[in-house]
């Protein structure tokens, strides 16, 4: 297959970018999206240029490093899936295909493809963990719990932050991410020492990161690769209206 780039080339934050051609040269429909990128830095390197920069770690959809646009969708046409999970054969030869970093006030571009996704790490620091002590596995799993509570807890335990929720959301909200977080430790019985306590603190951090709020439309669903439904977001809008009033008194 011969495909035909358009990548956002951008060297630093506060450099200017732009979009740059490039030719992607006998790519077999079997690679992944970032083995046919390998091919094309191998090239530029050979030529002394250089390669185009785009983050990634494990290439099996689990640590959520990957990720940006390809012709405006986030991670590509095939849902439910990463870039590292999207597969050549899923385009024509000879089509092209624009490639840009998620565009988002709260994900500042590090270079090229590559954003600086710290303000997740921040949401989740204010609040994303438990600091009771629980005891090893075999205690925790001493704990009854209804099977639909833990379905629903480690359905919304999937999200792996790569940020494709920011990057389809018109007012590029972290909602959906930030339920999910939310949402995992607010439906298991480890969580409820500082349920109240947490919602506030990760919702209040997501808003000061600058992400915008949300206007349920569901673009943030359509694209996640881990299918995280919206309904987190009802549940967090509902912790944190319950949390406030709480702390009200």
């Amino acid at each position: 297959m011969r495909i035909h780039l358009r990548v956002w080339r951008q060297a630093s934050s506060a450099a200017k970018g732009e979009l740059v051609a490039y030719v992607a040269n006998d790519i077999s429909p079997d690679m992944s999206f970032l083995e046919m990128l390998d091919v094309v830095n191998e090239g530029l390197i050979r030529k002394g240029e250089d390669p185009i920069a785009f983050d990634s770690d494990c290439r099996e959809g689990i640590c959520g490093a990957c990720g940006f646009l390809i012709d405006g969708l986030a991670h590509g046409p095939v849902r439910a899936s990463t870039v590292c999970q999207l597969h050549m054969r899923s385009f024509a030869d000879g089509d092209t295909l624009t490639l840009e970093p998620w565009r988002a006030k709260a994900f500042p571009v590090i270079k090229d493809l590559v954003v600086d996704r710290g303000a997740f790490d921040r949401i989740i620091q204010a609040g994303g963990y438990t600091s009771v002590n629980v005891g090893g596995a075999q205690d925790g799993n001493a704990i009854l719990i209804p099977k639909s509570t833990v379905e629903q807890a480690m359905d919304s335990a999937a999200c792996i932050g790569c940020g494709a929720c920011v990057a389809a959301c018109k007012n590029a909200s972290a909602a959906l991410f930030t339920s999910a977080k939310v949402s995992h430790l607010a439906l298991l019985p480890q969580g409820q020492v500082e349920r109240a306590t947490r919602v506030v603190a990760m919702v209040d951090r997501h808003d000061a990161e600058g992400f915008g709020s949300c206007s349920n439309e569901g673009e943030c669903e359509a694209v996640c690769p881990k299918e995280i439904s919206i309904t987190n977001i009802a549940r967090m809008n509902r912790e944190y209206v319950k949390a406030t009033l709480l702390r009200g008194r």
